[in-house]
């Protein structure tokens, strides 16, 4: 191929603050061409690779109507990359949806499995079902947008859950635990856009607690920034923890991190600095007290240990996967 090949990515433009693609686009020489989704674009435009993220985002709409639409809209564009060699390639950033869909999504998203080639996982500790060839990949940092950004000084016993507020989660479990916690000098803030219902879940759980606070919305990449560094460790009660661009996020910003104890914790700890991390095997009061002594003994230097996650070199990876999916289908 004569010119840079061009990606469209499964991802839609979000000026609400630093998303993956943004990295990944911002990340490259130019060696690619990255552009972002829209459905004009898939169904009529012309690029060379495509490139799914979170395929169920792509087919779920605000009614049922929009949805089914969608859902026929995403095979079609399967079927037009088909017809035109158009290689599929899927970074998986989850083991399933956070949010179980329908059926007939769950059929629309089998048939996009199945068109796929190359799979990018994030960690080793990710098992792929699909595609002919897995690279993995690791999520990059975020310290070349947070590094420009003001910081806040550390209040002290702040704790912070920041991100989507999602069942899986357990943000509720987290509010439960610190309330049992009788310390006047302790604070945590909640931060972050609710999925559907939780939002009032979160406000009665915390009650008349004053020293729980919340902000229920998407926030800048400047407040993000502002919120982590005005923590002294933010926590992370997850019921299932998988990839998470905000524990990146959080060490791009230097602070400790309260995580569930799994296989991908433990190798991200082992890769960054352990001395970053606090493992939980079920969170309770004691041991989220506990947590914040062990940060605090530490006497925290430096940074964590992120230079195998720069973006130029996350964006040279992705390159020669593009590569090797165009070669695949005879177009390399």
């Amino acid at each position: 191929m004569s010119r840079p090949p061009r990606v469209l990515l499964g991802l839609w433009p979000d000026d609400r603050g630093t998303q993956y693609a943004d990295q990944l686009v911002d990340g490259g020489d130019g060696s690619i061409e990255l552009g972002y989704f829209s459905w004009r674009e898939a169904l009529l435009g012309s690029y060379d690779v495509f490139h799914v993220h979170w395929p169920e985002m792509l087919v779920r709409g605000s009614t049922r109507l929009e949805s089914l639409l969608r859902r026929r809209a995403l095979a079609l564009v399967l079927w037009r990359c088909r017809l035109r060699r158009v290689p599929v390639v899927r970074t998986v950033h989850n083991a399933t949806p956070h949010e179980p869909g329908s059926r007939a999504e769950q059929r629309v998203l089998a048939a996009c499995d199945r068109a796929t080639s190359g799979v990018i996982r994030l960690t080793t500790h990710t098992d792929v079902a699909f595609g002919s060839f897995v690279a993995t990949i690791p999520h990059g940092h975020y310290r070349p947008r947070f590094d420009a950004l003001p910081r806040e000084a550390q209040v002290p016993g702040r704790l912070l859950f920041i991100g989507i507020v999602r069942p899986y989660k357990g943000v509720l479990d987290l509010i439960r635990v610190f309330r049992s916690l009788d310390d006047p000098a302790l604070s945590l803030r909640v931060v972050g856009a609710p999925s559907p219902g939780q939002g009032e879940l979160v406000t009665r759980e915390a009650g008349d607690d004053p020293r729980v606070s919340t902000e229920l919305s998407f926030v800048s990449d400047a407040d993000f920034v502002r919120e982590i560094s005005a923590a002294e460790l933010v926590v992370f009660p997850y019921r299932r923890m998988l990839n998470s661009g905000v524990l990146l996020a959080a060490l791009s910003v230097d602070r400790p991190v309260l995580v569930p104890r799994s296989p991908v914790n433990e190798a991200i700890a082992d890769e960054v600095g352990r001395e970053w991390f606090v493992f939980y095997d079920r969170l309770d009061a004691p041991g989220l007290a506990q947590a914040l002594r062990d940060v605090r003994a530490r006497s925290l230097r430096g940074r964590p240990e992120l230079s195998a996650r720069d973006w130029p070199a996350v964006a040279r990876a992705h390159r020669k996967v593009y590569l090797s999916a165009l070669r695949e289908a005879g177009r390399g």
